[in-house]
């Protein structure tokens, strides 16, 4: 069982910058692949990215390419994203999420094969 909670939510203006933070608690942390995924008001949850058990890999959706990054310490049960440049349409409540098997990059956007979700942050971008 691995509980998730995220942090480092809040308002900025556009163009600026925010680091949420997602922590584990639990066992074998780096055992699981971690996701960020986010939903708007009215609009269904969407993948943001995600890290493989190492911090190896990453994979991003196109929306959020080259102005998001996130990493993980498995010493400290933590991920990260990063976000930079961000824009009124990043506005969303960020959720982390892990999951314990992986197939194919095409899957890591699928939310039914994560296992486990934290709460969620509110992050609110300004024009």
């Amino acid at each position: 069982q691995v509980q998730l909670a995220e942090s480092g939510g809040g308002l900025v203006q556009a163009g600026g910058s925010l680091r949420l933070s997602c922590s584990a608690s639990g066992r074998s942390f780096s055992s699981y692949v971690m996701g960020w995924f986010r939903q708007a008001p009215g609009k269904e949850r969407e993948f943001v990215g995600a890290i493989s058990w190492s911090g190896g890999r990453t994979y991003y959706a196109d929306s959020v390419k080259g102005r998001f990054t996130i990493s993980r310490d498995n010493d400290k049960n933590t991920v990260y994203l990063q976000m930079n440049s961000l824009k009124p349409e990043d506005t969303a409540v960020y959720y982390c999420a892990a999951r314990s098997s992986y197939s194919t990059p095409q899957s890591l956007a699928v939310m039914l094969q994560y296992d486990f979700w934290g709460q969620g942050t509110q992050v609110t971008v300004s024009s």
